[in-house]
């Protein structure tokens, strides 16, 4: 056997069905019981917790305790941006879930990915911040600029506390509806963050999904629309 890293293992926990249903329904940032998860997945509470166990086995989910309860979350930003980029190649294949409804058109509008902006409206953002050369892209990914950095701390984001995190400040996420990169990274969860604490926009129950309010499209095309962008 060669040495490395095992996909296999990898994309054995993924492609089990239920286990991929529960590992898509924590996409949306938010942590969920092994309860929660086993209606997402259509399975029994004891099979849910069956697969959990070997998710968490093989790295992709991480629980916290509080009390007698025991919320699970993905284990990190890595593995959303991996769940992302199946989402994608499995739309580009043709690969989609028949069950179609409302929810379809606003997950292509806006939703969340993992902890930032995905969607139509999330790939526009970073489109407008390039073209403002708010961001970068170099030979080691998207790279924030200082225009782009004042520009963040105008709109009450504490760039210097994000550059001294281990996380990137600004990574490309390659959208699966869009196909098109929308901004993860520090500075894009951040940006949701921010957004959320405004107003601007909020997340439709029991959905990846996002809304923006009327005022919060317009104040969000005010401040990173394209009309004036150069």
């Amino acid at each position: 056997m060669k040495a490395g890293p095992d996909i296999a293992r990898v994309a054995a926990l993924v492609g089990d069905p239920a286990r991929a249903n529960m590992l898509t329904a924590l996409m949306s940032g938010k942590a969920l019981t092994a309860t929660e998860l086993a209606h997402e997945a259509g399975v029994t509470p004891q099979t849910a917790s069956g697969h959990l166990a070997r998710l968490g086995e093989g790295g992709l989910v991480e629980v916290t305790r509080q009390g007698r309860h025991r919320y699970y979350h993905l284990a990190g930003p890595d593995v959303a941006d991996l769940l992302e980029r199946l989402m994608g190649v499995a739309a580009r294949a043709g690969h989609l879930r028949t069950r179609t409804g409302p929810r379809d058109a606003a997950l292509r509008e806006a939703r969340v990915c993992y902890d930032h902006l995905a969607g139509e409206m999330g790939v526009t953002l970073l489109s407008v911040m390039i073209m403002r050369r708010w961001i970068v892209t170099t030979e080691q990914g998207l790279e924030l600029t200082a225009p782009g950095a004042a520009a963040m701390g105008g709109f009450g984001i504490d760039v210097d506390a994000l550059r001294g995190k281990r996380r990137p400040v600004c990574r490309a996420c390659l959208d699966w509806s869009a196909r098109r990169n929308h901004l993860a990274g520090g500075l894009g969860a951040a940006l949701l963050t921010r957004m959320v604490d405004l107003g601007w926009v909020r997340r439709l129950p029991e959905s990846r999904a996002l809304r923006f309010s009327p005022t919060g499209l317009a104040a969000f095309t005010d401040r990173f629309g394209l009309a004036g962008a150069a």
